[in-house]
């Protein structure tokens, strides 16, 4: 990759920097980036002083953080140095791109030597609340030749495809989810058809959907501990789940791409609340693998989210975001204020369905009505 941003990296910077984080003049930044997405963190670096802020550009060096791993120091990399700290605490805008970038060695990794590496997150969380920090979580940095080769992906198509996703107005997000946030506040059963053989119906909890539009949320408590970083590109509708209600089945059409795991093709059959019993065609031995290791709450739908993103088809990792598509999330929702604690979860994402709250439609075909 080169090392100049492209023109559309630089669009979508220039439209972040501006619609999403609204950066103005005199305000500290940080954009915190990993080798493989240096071009990327250029583009934000210049727009940022676009604006008027002033920036500062942290760079991790891939090779360098994995030799500390390879010394047995995962520890020392989860206590970030007292300059970082400083830098935070001083901080009004962050951005943050995923690293590291070398999913092959991250899937051998161990899970407690990866967690001790990540130590600092939750004293880092804790410090951007008392600051009222607005930040973004950037998307682009999951797509690097490793993740592209390991999932089958074309990297600078599916670049391509993330990047074009940042380009949509965020408060479009917001303007047209309205109706479908108005009929899920007051909804309670859900149903889900389509020709594939799903029909599924669940339960809504009570809670208050949010618009996850991509901007940070800092001072909104919908939002949870953790809205002050908004996640890019955004464009969809999170729907708490109750845990307890589930009956029939739910196939999967769209890929489902995480960090911690990738599967396609499945089917999940639901009786009395519970998954009864599943079958994936790609990534099964994975998922079960993970599976067998989740704590109760495990077996129970807990999420529905609904896809607002017009600029997002079949883009690895924005599955969710698709406009016109439902995903299904089973395990936890503590997050998002439910009641489901397990330490799992993942979600299966169908496109093209036909969804009734409380028997009036409010998608047909995959399109919002």
């Amino acid at each position: 990759m080169a090392d100049t941003p492209s023109d559309l990296q630089r669009d979508a910077a220039h439209h972040i920097v501006t619609e999403y984080l609204g950066v103005r003049a005199g305000e500290n930044a940080i954009v915190e980036s990993w080798d493989h997405t240096m071009p990327m963190a250029a583009a934000m670096v210049d727009e940022i002083r676009r604006a008027g802020g002033r920036v500062l550009l942290v760079h991790e060096d891939e090779n360098a953080w994995w030799r500390a791993i390879d010394r047995k120091q995962s520890t020392l990399l989860g206590r970030s140095s007292e300059p970082e700290w400083a830098a935070l605490k001083a901080a009004d805008v962050y951005v943050m791109f995923w690293g590291p970038g070398d999913p092959d060695r991250i899937d051998t990794l161990r899970e407690k030597t990866f967690d001790e590496a990540l130590d600092w997150n939750s004293t880092w969380y804790e410090v951007a609340r008392k600051t009222a920090l607005r930040g973004v979580r950037m998307t682009a940095g999951f797509v690097n030749e490793g993740r592209a080769r390991k999932w089958g992906l074309d990297r600078a198509r599916w670049e391509e495809g993330v990047l074009r996703a940042c380009l949509v107005d965020p408060e479009e997000l917001v303007q047209s989810s309205a109706r479908l946030c108005r009929t899920l506040s007051r909804g309670r059963h859900v149903r889900i058809t389509h020709s594939n053989g799903t029909d599924l119906e669940v339960a809504l909890a009570g809670i208050a959907p949010r618009v996850m539009d991509g901007r940070p949320h800092p001072r909104d408590k919908r939002y949870g501990p953790y809205g002050m970083m908004g996640s890019i590109p955004g464009g969809y509708v999170d729907a708490v789940l109750d845990s307890k209600t589930a009956e029939g089945r739910f196939r999967a059409n769209r890929r489902t791409n995480i960090w911690w795991n990738s599967h396609a093709g499945a089917t999940l059959d639901f009786r009395g609340g519970k998954l009864a019993s599943y079958s994936v065609e790609d990534g099964e031995e994975q998922l079960a693998r993970q599976y067998r290791r989740a704590t109760r709450g495990r077996d129970r739908t807990s999420v529905l989210t609904f896809g607002l993103n017009p600029a997002v088809k079949d883009v690895a990792y924005l599955e969710k975001g698709e406009r016109g598509c439902v995903t299904l999330q089973i395990g936890g929702n503590r997050g998002l204020g439910g009641t489901n604690g397990s330490n799992f979860f993942t979600w299966f994402t169908l496109g093209g369905s036909d969804i009734a709250v409380d028997g009036a439609p409010v998608m047909r075909a995959g399109e919002l009505l």
